[in-house]
């Protein structure tokens, strides 16, 4: 009996060790270690009570919810507030239509744009001119959405500066802040403003530990600077970009809200209203708790599978993707 038992335990003792092997690994090794596991705490503190908690207020998509008699006396309806979603709200379709064609720019023009940054500062010779170019670039993502947007407006406004200026000049003034044709555009140029630049720092990171060896090698072979970037840096960066083209999709569905919010006002909810104002105009705003809620669900849900599904994508084509299968 024992010589029968043996193979069926072997298989059982060589988990349980290799189980004791991965917690032997998360154990910290160090004062050190241990000092950066406690520096972790607060961070998963504000991740728990800020994210994950807030998760369990989504049940109000199921009541017809009233803040003041709370979750647990509102009353259940159901799936009636999805209705917006599967009969076709006209509000709700503008709403989404706009935020389908305004993640469809950004990911078109906004996501490479780091990439070319990161290509030219990476080019740059001088240290010196590198970081003084950096330090402009990085500057414009520490200002708020409320600056930034009255940045445009003097710049660009009824009595902004360009305006002015063509006055004086005795030409027609152009109407861009409050004009809906030119609100994707606006929007999209305030995004690269304002976050291209903060974006290049995990490109120039990927670009530094590229092997100084495969540029001798390949200028040896005689190709010339296009080629190397081509066959050189790019392969370098796919891995990168793959993963971070999948995190933009899982949160493509939300295109701005403070941004989009404070210029509403001037170009009309027709041209402007994204899924993430919709929900505040119909929940904060309009006290439809439960619609609001319902759609801000339905959104995350799409989200999820999106970074699943580009996840598996990146998986067909070799590449690990946000996390192994």
């Amino acid at each position: 009996m024992t010589t029968l038992d043996q193979p069926s335990a072997r298989p059982a003792e060589k988990a349980r060790q290799a189980d004791k092997g991965r917690l032997r690994r998360l154990r910290p090794q160090s004062r050190q270690d241990m000092a950066l596991f406690w520096f972790l705490i607060p961070g998963i503190v504000a991740l728990l009570l800020f994210h994950y908690i807030p998760l369990l207020g989504n049940i109000i998509a199921f009541q017809d919810y009233q803040p003041f008699i709370g979750i647990m006396h509102s009353p259940w309806s159901g799936l009636d507030n999805f209705d917006v979603i599967f009969n076709g709200d006209d509000q709700f379709l503008k709403a989404l239509v706009n935020t389908l064609e305004l993640t469809l720019i950004q990911v078109v023009f906004v996501f490479p744009v780091p990439i070319v940054l990161a290509l030219a500062l990476n080019s740059l010779v001088s240290e010196r001119v590198k970081r003084w170019v950096q330090n402009v670039l990085y500057l414009p993502h520490f200002l708020s959405w409320v600056v930034i947007v009255a940045l445009f407006q003097q710049m660009l406004g009824g009595t902004g500066m360009l305006n002015l200026f063509l006055q004086a000049q005795d030409l027609d003034t152009w109407n861009i802040i409050g004009n809906p044709d030119f609100f994707k555009t606006l929007i999209t140029s305030q995004v690269i403003w304002k976050d291209a630049g903060w974006g290049t720092i995990l490109f120039l990171a990927a670009l530094s530990r590229v092997d100084s060896n495969l540029y001798e090698a390949s200028a040896m072979d005689g190709a010339s600077r296009f080629r190397q970037t081509w066959h050189v840096t790019l392969p370098s960066l796919r891995g990168l970009v793959i993963l971070l083209l999948i995190l933009r999709l899982g949160d493509a569905l939300s295109v701005g809200f403070e941004q989009i919010l404070l210029q509403q006002t001037a170009v009309g909810l027709d041209s402007s209203e994204v899924l993430d104002t919709y929900v505040f105009n119909n929940g904060v705003v309009g006290g439809q708790w439960g619609v609001a809620a319902a759609v801000g669900l339905v959104k995350g849900v799409i989200g999820i599978l999106l970074v699943l599904g580009a996840n598996k994508i990146a998986h067909l084509f070799g590449e690990e993707g946000v996390y192994r299968s």
